[in-house]
Formats: C-alpha cells, sequence, structure tokens
C-alpha cells in the first residue's frame, strides 16, 4: 500500500501553510531524514524531511499553493511490492483537502491532533498498510524521530536513544520529547492550550458599520497577521494585566556603551542599547526572580534562566526571538545573537524553538522616537518591557535644574503571577542597573 506525506504542524499556532517548494520529483528515492519540501508558515520558511523510506509515486499538491491545510496529504510514496504510476498532477481529492473540502478516502493515522502538536505527522499509513515497520528504537543504533523532534531533543540535550517513542512503530515524537524534559515546558504548553471560555463577539461588516461599500480596499489576511490578531485578542481579554513606568537617566549607560564598543571593535561586534536594556534585565531577573515567572492553572512557574525574548518587526507583522539564558551572557555574545535572530526573523529562516517559549519580553520602539508605550503580554510570559526614545529632558538634581538623557519604559504585569510590589521591585531593580551599567557585571 501507498504511503501519504502529510503537511506538518510546525508551530502550535499553525492551520495551514504554503507549499513554497518540492525538493522531490516523482520517481525519486527518498529515504529518512531528506529535505524533501520547503513550508512556508505564519512564522518562518521551513525545510521538510521524510520520515518514511520510498520512491516518490506522486505530488498530490503543486509548488507555490497556498491554504495548505495541516495534515492535507501533500505527496504519496510508493509501499513495497507497489507499482509506482508516478503522476505528478495533484489529484481532485487533494486539492479539495487543501481548500477543506472533502477529505481523502485513504485512512490516515496522524502523529498528533491537528490543531495543537507541532510534530504532526509529516506522513502516515494506511491502516491496512503491509509495508514492514522499521526497526524499533533501542534495538540498534538507527533512532526513528520526527525532524522536530529531533530538534527539540537537540536543544534540550536529551540522547532520541533513551527515549521510548509512542509514535507509528516506535517513531519518537515532540510528545515524547515533552514528557523527558523538565516541567517548565508542560507549564508554558498548558497555559498556550487553554481554551477560551469568553463568547464569541459578534462581527459586523464595514458597512453595517456605516462605511460605505467601494470606499476602501481589503487586503485579505495572512496566516502570521491571524496569528497575531488571535493571540493579542485572547491575552488582552484573558490575562488581567497592569502597566508600571518610570524614568531612566541614561547618560552614563551611553558613556559606556561608547567605551564598550571601541573595545569591540577590532572583533567586529557593535553593542547597541536594546542589548544593554537585555543584559540588564536578564541581570534584574536573577535577583528579583518571582518577576521571572508564569501563571498556570496548577501553580506558578518559577523559571531557572532569563529566556528574553525581543520584538522585531517584520514583513506583515511581528515576531519575538528569544535570547535563552541572557543572564549567563556578556554584551559581546547577546549584541552577536540579537543580530543574528534578527536578521533571521526578517528572512523568516528561524527555527520553532527560536522563537517559541521565552520568560520574559522586551519591546524597543526608541528608535522610532515613540516616547511612551504599553504592550500586550506575550503568553505564558508574565511580564513584557515596554521602552520609548531615550531624549534630552530637564531634571531636578539636589533642589536645581538640569538637563539629562531620559528613557522611560512601561512594565506590562501579569496580575495573576506579578503584582505591584514584585514589579516595583523588578523596575528599581533594573533602574540600578541601567543608571551604572558597571554593577551588570559584579
Amino acid at each position: 500500500m501507498s504511503i501519504e506525506i502529510l503537511m506538518p504542524a510546525l508551530s502550535p499556532t499553525m492551520e495551514e501553510g504554503t507549499l513554497a517548494k518540492w525538493h522531490v520529483k516523482a520517481g525519486d528515492t527518498v529515504k529518512a531524514g531528506d529535505v524533501i519540501a520547503e513550508i512556508e508558515t505564519d512564522k518562518a520558511t521551513m525545510e521538510v524531511e521524510a520520515v518514511d523510506e520510498g520512491v516518490v509515486e506522486a505530488l498530490l499538491v503543486d509548488a507555490g499553493t497556498e491554504g495548505v491545510k495541516v495534515n492535507a496529504p501533500i505527496a504519496r510514496l510508493a509501499g513495497e511490492g507497489d507499482v509506482a504510476s508516478f503522476d505528478t498532477p495533484a489529484s481532485p481529492a487533494a486539492q479539495d483537502d487543501v481548500k477543506g473540502g472533502p477529505a481523502p478516502t485513504a485512512k490516515v493515522v496522524p502523529e498528533a491532533t491537528p490543531a495543537r502538536h507541532p510534530e504532526q505527522a509529516q506522513s502516515a499509513v494506511s491502516k491496512d498498510a503491509t509495508t514492514a515497520p522499521p526497526k524499533l528504537n533501542g534495538s540498534g543504533d538507527r533512532v526513528f524521530a520526527s525532524p522536530l523532534a529531533r530538534r527539540l531533543a537537540q536543544a534540550a540535550g536529551i540522547d532520541l536513544k533513551s527515549i521510548q517513542g509512542s509514535g507509528p512503530h516506535g517513531r519518537v515524537i515532540k510528545a515524547d520529547v515533552d514528557a523527558a524534559r523538565d516541567k517548565a515546558s508542560s507549564f508554558a504548553k498548558a497555559s498556550e492550550d487553554r481554551p477560551s471560555t469568553a463568547p464569541a463577539r459578534q462581527h459586523q461588516t464595514l458597512e453595517q458599520q456605516g462605511i460605505p461599500a467601494g470606499s476602501y480596499d481589503l487586503i485579505p489576511l495572512d496566516g502570521m497577521r491571524k496569528t497575531i490578531a488571535r493571540r493579542m485578542t485572547d491575552s488582552f481579554r484573558d490575562v488581567p494585566h497592569f502597566p508600571l513606568t518610570i524614568d531612566l537617566e541614561i547618560d552614563g549607560l551611553l558613556a559606556a556603551r561608547t567605551k564598550i564598543n571601541a573595545m569591540l571593535e577590532k572583533d567586529g561586534v557593535k553593542v547597541s542599547v536594546n542589548d544593554l536594556v537585555i543584559k540588564a534585565v536578564a541581570v534584574a531577573l536573577k535577583r528579583v526572580p518571582e518577576a521571572n515567572a508564569s501563571y498556570t492553572p496548577d501553580g506558578i512557574a518559577m523559571h531557572h534562566h532569563a529566556d528574553i525574548a525581543m520584538a522585531v518587526a517584520i514583513d506583515g507583522g511581528l515576531i519575538t526571538p528569544i535570547i535563552r539564558a541572557a543572564e549567563t551572557k556578556g554584551l559581546a555574545a547577546i549584541a552577536a545573537e540579537a543580530k543574528d535572530l534578527a536578521a533571521r526573523a526578517r528572512d523568516k529562516k528561524l527555527k520553532p524553538e527560536e522563537f517559541q517559549g521565552g520568560t520574559f519580553s522586551v519591546s524597543n520602539m526608541g528608535m522610532m522616537g515613540i516616547r511612551t508605550f504599553a504592550s500586550i503580554i506575550n503568553e505564558p510570559q508574565g511580564c513584557i518591557m515596554s521602552v520609548g526614545a531615550g531624549e534630552q529632558r530637564p531634571v531636578v538634581r539636589n533642589g536645581a535644574l538640569a538637563i539629562a538623557t531620559v528613557m522611560s519604559v512601561t512594565l506590562t504585569c501579569d496580575h495573576r503571577v506579578v503584582d505591584g510590589a514584585i514589579g516595583a521591585r523588578f523596575l528599581g531593580a533594573f533602574k540600578a542597573l541601567i543608571e551604572d551599567p558597571l554593577t551588570m557585571i559584579v
């Protein structure tokens, strides 16, 4: 029997994607681990690896097709004893499934539920398939695992050989890797999967709201904008939040940055104000660990490291790549990593583990001239800091008027986990670090 390759879910929020490019054609022989296609998601463009071995019998979805539903068949491999027909055009059944129409008649066994699990099967076998099962994990050197499970295991430092897979034929899937990691991962996922109990808002067209038809151009929502709209609506509605704003004098910070960049010039590294802010946030979170926390239905998750998500504006939306364990890294390392992540974010080349998760977010609009603003919490994080522009303002020192470069920051807190007193202590620690940068390295 033939083996169907399904449209994978490459992030928890992915419901559909664009099949950007095929790396194989009908008649090609593929083996597990071969890159067979490129998929554009709402956040990135990612390569898809084959899980099963075989000969490509047919490509069911053409390259460049948009709106391919997660778990829809996109290609078919010839199983043992089959004679491949090597049809290239997409079948009518597959095209129906791409647009949400009638499902294919073949019975498909996915690895996971479509809407929530990033490791969803990239191929599945009909229940009547007669292909010989691969050697189970633990019986030899070869380990069968989904591509996402491999990436997550590598990031977490987990040996795949130590995991008993629960997927088809003992294949290791994301759920198995999650079970082997510490409980912090499950806390984040529990918050992400929490169903909304709020009633759906009645949608009205613009015409029903008094805007004449034909007086505007309608730009369709892409996957990223849909995801941002849903997540921000859920967060703003469901998370009880409040802002705390303080002003910081940053003349000392700017002078220190000039000296630091002069020292790093020979290495080709340039530290930005945002890099200094990220480092100060990370150190402040270690000094006030109660602010480095997430709310879950089972308790408050106290994070071991300050994984700082930095907001990066890209075409069509926003993405938050993460500086992991920022409290352990020097300014040069943070600057280099931030530059690399931002560049790949704009090219949509980030891996899911590079922008999913994080324990705290920083959004900086100072370079755009914004003085103060308050951001929406990026669940499951407990706080997000909004950084405004540094500008010369009048200040009072010892009863006399003076001029200083002042920067305003606003901390938005999830009141379920970070109350006003904790938020104030964190901002106090952050202010001390920013106004006396040498204390960041003490």
